[in-house]
């Protein structure tokens, strides 16, 4: 029996819970695992989404903080925090203290004292400030510089494809009726609009990027720096009128849309085995009980990347052509290319005349450019006629930032399609749920580029890697874009979320989601994980989140209502209706407490099926059993069905 923290988030490690503080006016929290304050509230407005400090090495990658020695005095309307910070990986040992304050007129101080303890090579050191979307876009602010000179300025709107605000000292914003201001002190700061990350905030960060790197870090090399919040007085105070409250969850009736077509990726590497050589890959072939669990999904297409300028994948093709057969699903061929693109394509199109795959969708992407050029994208559609008569789509396979850096021309003849994935800056689950409504702005603000609806594709928990070739022999280490919250209850409510943020945006051409099966899929392999201790999956199952997507594939309509909820960064919807008049909700707790959860559903009766910590490994065992299950009879009361959501728990909802 795995422990519970495993089906909550995929690990046998526990999260410490965060600490509440008060500061006056302003509540916020300490998360003693990260050293981060997070939510930093008058009422229920966030003045601040988060302030943290981050040590990233010359690739980006941010290197995780071990706290320790930590000291707290916390009092009614003021406290006072210490800690030391390790951050060592690879050659990187880097020391730093952390002190934050909160005083009782709403000022809070947090400041950074580090040291290199080795050398190594850096692009940033140092604290980050995240101003919250809502509050924030498109509203006003004031920004000081370094030479005491001021500019008034505004949050964007639309998602700014470079920085909004550079040689940042202060800045103040009002919201609510209360004036803050927030002051960097240590070096230069500047702002990004992480949105272009799929992030839900605008971040202040220093080093910046005008700055050559990466930066050689030396032994004993310091860096000190603060930040400082305060409130113009005096402050009107502001009583929370949703927080402390249970959570509901309200359903719109207009618009109706219509669900968007959702596919998977096919496993590019499946996880090497134990018993078998390094870098050896599994078949591709799919076992038969393994296509009746994926035909129960009907997935609209599988997508599958081919690099043209290796030549070497003829073989890649045939599997996928066999894996699309076996599931009745169309192909999305992503065709990755060179400045040879013409003799690559047309040598690409010969083996397609010969193999006839069923071709829905042409991804077009450059491998030497952030987004591909409107040229390569009108000589594949030019190419690729004589295949037949299927879409094309074209942009990155990086993130939004390279598509609306690199935007097409408006009058464009493909489908704009980037990736999705919410953790590039943060790994934290709350970061996560927080990014699914930055996943939404990145559509939005792509309606404004393009009149095209958008090809999300991939959609993945962590950054994709490995596009092509054979499969890494991880026998240590689980590679860099895997994450053990695949298989979790955690991950399918994230899913959840994600289907619901994205379809009701009304702007999407398809969503295509994961893998088929392995480490990155929807369901185990028949071998299991080569790495139990880090990935403790149980072989030949599935995973939590095949059940969302069952629960939405077998449902007869495919309209969705848009679907809120009044805490959406604890619990989240997706409502699906048909013509007579059937609604399925799916529901998900993203918290880690249980959660009492109403739904505004009228006068009705409805049956309710959990998905939990009560039933989840049989669900993940025996899914045909789980599925049979028509869940609980429940009558709404006062026009409101009551759900008990039990840690990351999952809720179907049926109502005729």
């Amino acid at each position: 029996m795995l422990p519970k923290t495993v089906f909550y988030y995929g690990s046998r490690e526990e999260i410490p819970e965060p600490v509440g503080l008060v500061a006056g006016p302003l509540t916020m929290q300490f998360e003693p695992l990260t050293g981060l304050v997070r939510y930093i509230r008058i009422g229920d407005h966030e003045i601040v989404r988060a302030i943290y400090a981050a040590v990233r090495d010359q690739n980006w990658a941010t290197i995780p903080p071990r706290l320790s020695n930590i000291k707290q005095e916390i009092g009614k309307h003021f406290f006072r925090l210490s800690f030391d910070v390790e951050c060592r990986q690879g050659r990187i040992d880097y020391f730093w203290r952390g002190e934050i304050v909160g005083e009782s007129d709403g000022t809070i101080r947090y400041s950074f004292d580090g040291e290199a303890r080795s050398s190594f090579e850096r692009n940033r050191i140092g604290i980050c400030v995240l101003h919250p979307i809502a509050e924030c876009a498109g509203h006003p602010c004031r920004v000081q510089h370094s030479d005491g000179k001021e500019e008034s300025g505004t949050f964007p709107r639309s998602i700014a494809p470079w920085q909004p605000f550079y040689d940042v000292r202060k800045i103040s914003y009002s919201l609510a009726g209360v004036s803050a201001q927030i002051s960097f002190e240590g070096d230069e700061f500047e702002m990004e609009d992480q949105r272009n990350w799929g992030d839900a905030s605008f971040k202040t960060y220093c080093t910046p990027q005008s700055r050559p790197k990466p930066t050689i870090v030396k032994p004993g090399d310091r860096v000190q720096q603060s930040v400082t919040l305060t409130l113009q007085k005096p402050v009107r105070a502001v009583l929370p009128v949703t927080l402390g409250r249970p959570p509901q969850i309200s359903i719109s009736t207009t618009p109706v849309m219509q669900l968007p077509p959702i596919g998977f990726c096919l496993a590019r590497s499946p996880s090497p085995q134990p018993s078998a050589p390094v870098g050896e890959r599994e078949t591709d072939a799919f076992s038969q009980g393994q296509v009746e669990r994926l035909r129960l999904l009907r997935p609209a297409h599988l997508r599958v990347d081919l690099r043209l300028s290796s030549g070497d994948y003829q073989s890649i093709l045939e599997s996928a052509i066999r894996q699309s057969e076996a599931l009745n699903a169309s192909l999305h061929l992503a065709l990755i290319i060179s400045n040879h693109a013409e003799r690559e394509l047309r040598g690409f199109v010969k083996l397609v005349m010969r193999l006839k795959p069923r071709v829905s969708l042409w991804l077009i992407f450059h491998e030497k450019e952030e987004s591909v050029q409107e040229r390569w994208v009108k000589l594949a559609r030019e190419i690729l006629q004589e295949t037949g008569s299927a879409l094309i789509a074209a942009g990155t396979l990086g993130f939004f930032t390279e598509f609306n850096r690199n935007r097409p021309p408006a009058d464009s003849i493909a489908f704009p399609c980037f990736s999705l994935n919410p953790q590039v800056h943060a790994t934290d689950m709350a970061t996560m749920v927080e990014n699914l409504a930055g996943h939404a702005m990145d559509v939005e603000t792509a309606r404004e580029i393009s009149p095209k609806p958008v090809v999300l594709s991939p959609i993945s928990l962590r950054i994709r890697q490995d596009i092509e070739g054979p499969a890494k022999a991880w026998t240590t280490n689980l590679p860099p874009d895997v994450d053990p919250r695949q298989m979790s209850l955690f991950g399918a409510g994230w899913t959840v979320g994600s289907i619901a943020r994205l379809a009701t945006t009304g702007h999407i051409h398809s969503l295509t989601f994961f893998e088929t099966i392995g480490w990155r899929g929807v369901m185990e392999s028949e071998s299991g994980s080569p790495l139990p201790d880090q990935f403790s999956s149980i072989a030949g199952a599935v995973y939590p989140m095949y059940h969302v997507f069952a629960d939405i594939a077998e449902f007869p309509g495919k309209q969705i209502q848009p679907t809120h909820s009044s805490h959406p960064l604890i619990t989240e919807g997706l409502t699906l209706f048909d013509l007579k008049g059937q609604r399925r909700i799916l529901v998900a707790n993203f918290s880690n407490q249980a959660q009492e959860v109403k739904i505004k559903s009228g006068t009705c009766e409805a049956r309710v099926r959990y998905l939990d910590e009560t039933n989840v490994e049989r669900a993940m065992l025996e899914p045909e059993k789980f599925r049979s299950e028509a869940g609980e009879k429940c009558a709404s009361v006062a026009g409101k069905i009551a759900l008990r959501l039990l840690p990351y728990g999952l809720a179907r909802v049926d109502i005729d």
